[in-house]
């Protein structure tokens, strides 16, 4: 277990050890997507994680896909987060955002009436959105126009300048889970022909421009080479999580793990499985193999289990869900080898700080 509290440098940032908390959508924000008191008190009783990757975030207005999930697009919101990196900081934290479009995802009761927008007018099916009037299937998208796709570029940007503002550590891109990012890059849900459809180099596009865009707000620049990153990434080539498909996720792994290279980014964050398991595969080994940077791997990991890997050279650091929500002190609980509490899935998108900020530690418990 001690590779586990090896500290960890990252660009300029420096983490004491390699237990990482993942994105975890909670749904407590106010309305207007405003983060509250009680989210700081949530993330700063997780300050202990080596870096706390702050849940999806909208990167602009139009975009809600969960109701209740913050914003980084409004002064209000700004300030709304400051209240959480401050509470982390003083807690002696480190925390980055991630910014996100749901893309397909969203739904018109949660915006106003406006159709979702989505690389194809491919429609999610088989899964139900929570809205103001119960639980919805999800409708079709609009396709988005070639001419429309510098706005989103701008609007991750603008995510990125404002988080900096709210005193963030650095952002993530977040490029999974079956939202617009995702939906381009996956020719499942990608079928449009032009610059952003077809060939693998057309489906990143939007992905890379957006993080060439994310770069100039959080990357340092000296004789033409990229220092000090505080930008990451987060894919999940296998998730058929939101209707997701591709015909080669290795192939597409590949590939992307070889461009990202030029990005000199803070870390590649790869979810190595499928929450459905309809797809299988190992992505890890590929990505390893042609990726040059700091690897983070996602989904399922045992304390035990991430420590053999980090040992084993596979990866660099391991990002925890579910185990990080129920457990404020997870990175204690490891190094001791202490029983673990279990999560409440019934309070996942729940109101209030039941399942939420009420999780023991183990001083506490």
């Amino acid at each position: 277990m001690n590779i586990l509290f090896k500290p960890l440098q990252m660009g300029d940032l420096t983490l004491p050890n390699r237990i990482l908390m993942a994105p975890l959508t909670r749904s407590r924000a106010e309305d207007g997507h405003l983060p509250t008191h009680l989210m700081a008190e949530y993330y700063a009783q997780r300050a202990s994680a080596g870096l706390i990757i702050a849940e999806a975030t909208m990167v602009m207005v139009g975009n809600s896909a969960f109701w209740h999930e913050p914003g980084i697009y409004s002064e209000n919101q700004i300030a709304g987060w400051q209240k959480t990196t401050d509470a982390v900081h003083a807690a002696g934290g480190r925390i980055f955002l991630q910014i996100w479009h749901g893309g397909r995802a969203c739904h018109p009761l949660l915006n106003d009436g406006q159709q979702p927008v989505a690389p194809s007018p491919i429609a999610i099916t088989g899964e139900e959105v929570h809205t103001p009037e119960g639980k919805k299937p999800y409708v079709m998208p609009r396709e988005l126009r070639d001419d429309e796709l510098p706005g989103i570029v701008a609007g991750f940007k603008q995510a990125a300048v404002n988080a900096k503002a709210a005193g963030f550590d650095g952002v993530e891109v977040h490029g999974a889970n079956g939202y617009l990012l995702d939906e381009f890059l996956r020719d499942g849900s990608n079928h449009r022909t032009g610059a952003y459809g077809g060939s693998l180099e057309n489906r990143a596009r939007l992905l890379l421009e957006v993080l060439a865009a994310v770069s100039e707000v959080w990357g340092s620049e000296r004789q033409g080479q990229v220092f000090d990153q505080r930008v990451g990434l987060r894919i999940s080539p296998l998730n058929s999580f939101n209707s997701m498909i591709d015909s080669d996720p290795i192939g597409l792994s590949t590939w992307l793990a070889t461009q990202l290279n030029d990005y000199h980014l803070a870390y590649l964050h790869v979810m190595r499985s499928d929450f459905a398991q309809q797809q299988h595969g190992d992505i890890l080994t590929p990505i390893r193999a042609h990726y040059k940077g700091i690897l983070i791997g996602n989904m399922g990991y045992t304390g035990t289990e991430a420590a053999a890997a980090i040992d084993a050279g596979q990866l660099d650091a391991v990002a925890f869900g579910s185990s990080f929500l129920a457990n404020p002190d997870l990175p204690e609980r490891i190094k001791l080898g202490a029983a673990l509490n279990q999560p409440n899935p019934a309070t996942f998108y729940s109101q209030g700080a039941a399942g939420y900020t009420d999780y023991p530690t183990l001083s506490k418990a």
